[in-house]
C-alpha cells in the first residue's frame, strides 16, 4: 500500500522553502559555472589566499612585483610531486593542474637566494621561511636559488604553509592568467 503524499496547501507551504533553497543553489552553482567559462570566476579551496569566489583580471601590462595573480604552474618534476602529494589540485592548466593564486616576488633579472628564509637582491621576504617537511612528514626540498630567468617569475604567499616558488622556482610568464581579484571570500 502506497502511503498517502498530503496536498493540502499546509503541506505545500511546507515543501515550498526547500524548493526556494534548491532553486537559489542551483541558480548559484549555473551563475559559478558560466561566470567561470565568460567572466573568468575561480573558487579558491586553498588557504594560502582567502577562501571562496575570486575573478581572474586581465593584465594589459607586464607582470610587476607585488601582483597577486592566477597562474598555471609548469609541467615540471617538481610541480608533478607536489600534484601528488596533494599541494595542487586538479584543472585546466597544461598536465592537468588548477591554477594557483600567489604574489610575484620577483621577475626576470633578479636574484633569489635561499636559506632558512628567501631573499630578493638581498632584501628579505616577509614571512618567507622555509620548512624541511610538509604537514605528513615528507621532505621538502628547497628551490636552489639563482638569477631569475627572462621570463619568469617567483611566486611567493605568506601563508606559512604555502607550496610556492620556495620549493618549485620560478615559474614562466606565459603560465599567468591575470590578475587575481576577491569577489566574495573568507579568510579563516
Amino acid at each position: 500500500m502506497m502511503p498517502h503524499i498530503s496536498s493540502t496547501p499546509a503541506a505545500a507551504r511546507q515543501r515550498r522553502p526547500a524548493l526556494v533553497l534548491l532553486a537559489v543553489s542551483c541558480g548559484v552553482a549555473l551563475g559559478v559555472i558560466f561566470g567561470g567559462s565568460t567572466g573568468g570566476l575561480r573558487i579558491n579551496t586553498t588557504p594560502s589566499e582567502p577562501l571562496g569566489l575570486w575573478r581572474v583580471a586581465a593584465l594589459d601590462r607586464p607582470v610587476q612585483v607585488g601582483d597577486l595573480v592566477f597562474v598555471c604552474p609548469p609541467k615540471t618534476d617538481a610541480v608533478s610531486e607536489g600534484f601528488q602529494r596533494g599541494y595542487l589540485r586538479s584543472g585546466l592548466c597544461p598536465g592537468g593542474f588548477g591554477p594557483l593564486i600567489k604574489t610575484v616576488a620577483a621577475v626576470g633579472g633578479q636574484r633569489i637566494e635561499i636559506a632558512s628564509h628567501v631573499t630578493v637582491d638581498g632584501r628579505p621576504i616577509a614571512s618567507s621561511s622555509l620548512v624541511s617537511q610538509d604537514g605528513q612528514g615528507r621532505p621538502l626540498r628547497p628551490y636552489v636559488g639563482g638569477k631569475i630567468p627572462a621570463g619568469f617569475v617567483f611566486l611567493h604567499s605568506p601563508f606559512p604553509g604555502s607550496w610556492d616558488s620556495r620549493y618549485f622556482g620560478p615559474v614562466p610568464v606565459s603560465g599567468v592568467l591575470g590578475l587575481a581579484r576577491q569577489v566574495l571570500t573568507y579568510a579563516p
